[in-house]
């Protein structure tokens, strides 16, 4: 069996990504997955070397073969996303829909695989990642966050590794519910301010309504003590387990600027040995 343990968090910037990449120096054992696949940045701090890159295809766009094509406009008319114009198809604009193809009386139009993103097969110094990038301007984030996870799965079944650790999106869209579908348990790191709680909230909710187990770390605690006794209150008014407290720190900047995670930076810190703490619960409940 292998376990899918997900590092979110309701909104960007608390440190999900930071948190992520040093709970999977830490396991020692473990498969990483980015499913950020908007804007993917666990490859700045772990660096990998890609073993295969594949195209990821999940729509098609429409091309007008002029030899046959009578610029009569039906498919200009029926195209509600304006995409054709004089007998050629804007393909940014084009959502693939085979309307057009179906209209055109002299089967001058076919519809075509369009490339999306990628998906990367990677080797890193703590072991393998799965990860992708969609295209500038392309959607279906949510299908290509479920690739990557079942590259990642795919990768730690062949490495007979029972966890994939998965950096996922922040918010509650559709890149985070393919993210946390069907998964083990969900790590929610959040931050002591107003939108932090909030937005805490609503992903604590999304995971309920999958029946994922949720766990809350809170980063940079010592910013505001009254919100983090809140964030605490509620946790424990949800049964929802408070897995550490982070203080704010610079060194966690230092160690990203080094492009390095915090335990590799300065294994002896005291945040380094919190965060083994943290991971050795997450192996309990796992193993529990």
């Amino acid at each position: 069996m292998v376990y899918e343990v997900a590092v979110i968090s309701g909104k960007g910037g608390t440190g999900k990504t930071t948190v992520c990449a040093a709970l999977g120096f830490l396991a020692g054992n473990v498969v990483m997955a980015d499913c950020d696949v908007d804007a993917p940045d666990l490859h700045i701090l772990l660096n990998p070397a890609i073993n295969t890159t594949s195209k990821f295809v999940a729509s098609q766009v429409a091309v007008i073969n002029e030899e046959l094509c009578t610029s009569c406009g039906i498919c200009e008319d029926a195209c509600r996303f304006h995409a054709i114009a004089d007998s050629h198809v804007d393909t940014i604009a084009c959502e693939g829909c085979g309307v057009c193809a179906y209209v055109c009386p002299e089967n001058a139009i076919t519809m075509v695989d369009h490339q999306s993103g990628n998906l990367y097969d990677s080797t890193t110094r703590i072991g393998r990642m799965a990860h992708a990038k969609l295209l500038p301007g392309e959607g279906n984030s949510g299908r290509l966050v479920t690739e990557v996870r079942k590259l990642g799965t795919k990768m730690a079944s062949q490495e007979g590794i029972s966890t994939v650790l998965i950096d996922g999106s922040p918010g509650i869209g559709c890149p985070v519910i393919a993210t946390v579908t069907g998964i083990t348990l969900g790590i929610i790191v959040t931050e002591p301010t107003m939108s932090g709680i909030h937005d805490m909230q609503r992903v604590l909710n999304l995971l309920k309504r999958f029946n994922v187990r949720a766990t809350v770390i809170i980063n940079k605690y010592d910013i505001n003590l009254e919100n983090t006794k809140a964030i605490e209150d509620y946790c424990n008014e949800n049964d929802v387990e408070v897995l550490g407290r982070i203080k704010f720190d610079p060194i966690m900047t230092k160690s990203m600027v080094a492009a390095q995670t915090l335990p590799e930076f300065a294994a002896n810190h005291e945040i380094s040995r919190l965060l083994q703490k943290i991971w050795n619960r997450v192996s309990d409940i796992l193993t529990g």
